[in-house]
């Protein structure tokens, strides 16, 4: 992000340098460098202004989202999966603890819980490296696991939805149907490719690790609700809550259009009623998640002056309109606009790139949300995590030097989550 953040200023200033190189005054037309400066200031204002914008809508979804965590949806949620992950890492005892974290991390990733998620995956590595023959390499469950989280199956991608609302979408929450079926698809997908992969990976000697030590704080957070899931629901549940999340798909394709503009208020009743009818007091505990969602949108304040800023020089000087004219005719045909590209090449290296990237495509006045390039975006930010991140953290929290197939994997997965990206929003939404 480093490289990406400089380069894009750098690139805007060296384009604009050359135009004021060749500039005649005329009249009291600014010049390019004015130009430049005024975009950098508008830039920065609107990133602080968006975020103001924002508060009202992380408040709303992240309190509605903590209702339905405290009223127990995640731990439902976690019974359910139960039986499927028991067949997809039978090299993992069913009743160890690293099931149950593991379990728990997608569940929370579903719900995007991304601050749930992140202590239950630690705890789920920790356990996993108590399984691994090999320390400092990575056994095929956690390849797997890691690819599976970083193409997580996302019912409620809360944090875009906000962020789309914030904007003025008038179907903030009509990329529900296209996140899910992407994430569908790159969860397939990375079962696939670490199975594939691990052919030939390194193989690894049978049996079981000593204890690897102590672990860290966030992850004995995790250790609280995995009582609650080790017992799992029947597999037949397990299967009809599967086929009824399958069969979902292909109703949004006939139907979407006129099935997002219930999504939203759907949630926000189905949600709170689900905490009514859990006994949780609605109202306090809406306010708690309420207070996070102030404070996330708080927090990303210079993440949006960072790169707003960045792509506000970049798109200023002219050398975004070069580089859409340079890769349209390439990425167009394939559904994957130019002005697109960009959030899909960051997106694997980084969150809050990618999120202010995000943000500025959809700000832009020619996009907005509810473009096609606006949803394809919206999507793709909902779709996959940022890979090298969540590689960084839970390898190196049980010091993984050795990654085998899990790279391959991953990557493997967000491509395939693109792919289906694109092509679900041109079948639902391309003619926008």
């Amino acid at each position: 992000m480093n490289q990406l953040f400089f380069a894009l200023i750098l690139m805007g200033f060296l384009a604009t340098g050359w135009q004021q190189w060749q500039w005649l005054p005329e009249g009291n037309a600014l010049s390019p460098m004015q130009i430049l400066s005024k975009g950098m200031m508008d830039a920065a204002a609107s990133s602080v202004t968006l975020a103001l914008g924002l508060i009202g809508s992380m408040a709303l979804f992240l309190g509605v989202m903590k209702v339905a965590e405290r009223g127990g949806l995640l731990t439902i949620l976690a019974r359910l999966i139960r039986p499927l992950m028991v067949r997809l890492f039978p090299e993992v005892p069913a009743e160890h603890p690293a099931m149950g974290a593991m379990i728990l991390n997608l569940a929370a990733n579903a719900l995007g819980l991304g601050n749930a998620a992140t202590p239950f995956g630690i705890r789920a590595m920790h356990e996993l490296n108590r399984l691994n023959p090999l320390p400092g390499t990575a056994s095929n469950a956690m390849a797997l696991f890691l690819a599976l989280n970083t193409a997580s199956i996302t019912l409620v991608p809360s944090s875009v939805i906000a962020v789309r609302a914030a904007l003025g979408s008038r179907e903030p929450a009509a990329i529900l149907a296209t996140t899910l079926f992407a994430t569908l698809c790159a969860t397939v997908a990375a079962v696939v490719a670490a199975r594939f992969f691990q052919r030939w990976a390194t193989p690894q000697p049978a049996g079981v690790a000593e204890n690897r030590g102590d672990e860290p704080a966030a992850a004995e957070e995790a250790n609280s609700l995995l009582p609650e899931i080790a017992a799992g629901y029947p597999a037949w549940v397990s299967f009809l809550a599967m086929v009824l999340l399958l069969a979902f798909v292909p109703l949004t394709i006939f139907y979407g259009k006129g099935f997002a503009v219930w999504v939203l208020p759907g949630l926000v009743v189905t949600f709170l009623g689900f905490g009514v009818w859990r006994g949780v007091r609605v109202y306090e505990v809406f306010v708690e998640g309420a207070r996070e969602g102030f404070e996330t949108a708080v927090r990303i304040i210079p993440y949006l002056v960072a790169i707003l800023v960045a792509v506000g020089m970049f798109r200023s000087s002219g050398a975004m309109e070069v580089l859409v004219q340079l890769l349209a005719p390439l990425t167009t045909p394939l559904g994957l606009p130019a002005e697109a590209l960009p959030m899909a090449l960051l997106r694997p290296f980084s969150g809050s790139g990618a999120y202010g990237l995000m943000t500025a495509i959809m700000q832009d006045p020619a996009i907005g949300p509810d473009s096609y390039v606006g949803i394809l975006v919206s999507t793709i930010q909902g779709s996959t995590e940022t890979t090298f991140y969540v590689l960084a953290v839970y390898l190196g929290a049980v010091q993984v030097q050795r990654m085998r197939h899990t790279l391959a994997a991953a990557l493997t997965a967000d491509l395939a989550g693109l792919a289906a990206a694109v092509w679900i929003c041109t079948m639902l939404f391309g003619d926008r």
